[in-house]
């Protein structure tokens, strides 16, 4: 369970990102700050894994509490959520060591995302000693996509861009998701999501995964084939 710090000096906006993130299955949200000095104080009281900052506050901004953090040397990891949309914001947030940048307004699916990245990321490190690369490249998300087999034409309904963002989606997968799961990733409906997943499947790109759970009928998974 990753333990998330919120700084944010909107009580609102604090509920409705608490919310976003305790929806997501493995975070917890153990403090709120509403500005960077209380914020730095939960930070050395409570031992967050994840801070989650605004850059817009009173008393202290977003930006000296994320110097401040890495300046103290405080081990927690940074994703700011904030409607500061400048360059030159955007530049120092980066250049202080933040893993994401999330601009207001923003949908839960995105957040979610994020959540999922730093997840997969926190993971690939627990694990291992050393990285490859390849393996690194895949953490920083800065590997170029493989390109899928040659193929001479999409089935009707189907088309390229929709496609690659579906891969796009599984690669970022460390277990294996359903339609419903790679629908709300993308951003199309359940059953657009499973043509998309069974052409797929059928090509060989994706592998399936049956299970039984219950009562009801049992859900297909998909997991990404990992090419050597």
């Amino acid at each position: 369970m990753y333990r998330v710090l919120l700084i944010e000096d909107d009580p609102m906006v604090q509920e409705v990102n608490r919310q976003f993130i305790e929806q997501v299955e493995g975070f917890t949200v153990i403090g709120v700050a509403g500005n960077g000095i209380e914020g730095i104080q939960l930070i050395r009281e409570l031992h967050p894994d994840l801070a989650i900052i605004d850059i817009y506050m009173p008393q202290q901004d977003g930006l000296e509490t994320l110097k401040e953090i890495r300046a103290k040397g405080y081990e927690v990891d940074i994703i700011a959520i904030t409607a500061a949309s400048d360059i030159d914001t955007v530049r120092r947030v980066l250049q202080n060591g933040a893993f994401d940048y999330i601009m207001k307004p923003f949908k839960f699916e995105r957040l979610k995302q994020a959540l999922e990245n730093y997840h997969s990321f926190r993971q690939t490190l627990n694990e291992k000693e050393t990285l490859t690369q390849k393996e690194l490249d895949v953490l920083l998300q800065t590997a170029e996509p493989q390109p899928l087999a040659p193929r001479s034409e999409l089935p009707k309904g189907l088309n390229e861009v929709t496609l690659q963002k579906v891969v796009r989606y599984l690669r970022k997968q460390t277990e294996p998701v359903s339609a419903e799961e790679v629908a709300e990733g993308v951003g199309i409906a359940r059953v657009t999501a499973r043509r998309y997943l069974e052409y797929l499947e059928k090509r060989g790109e994706v592998s399936l995964d049956v299970q039984y759970g219950g009562i009801g009928r049992p859900v297909n998974r998909y997991m990404m084939k990992r090419h050597t």
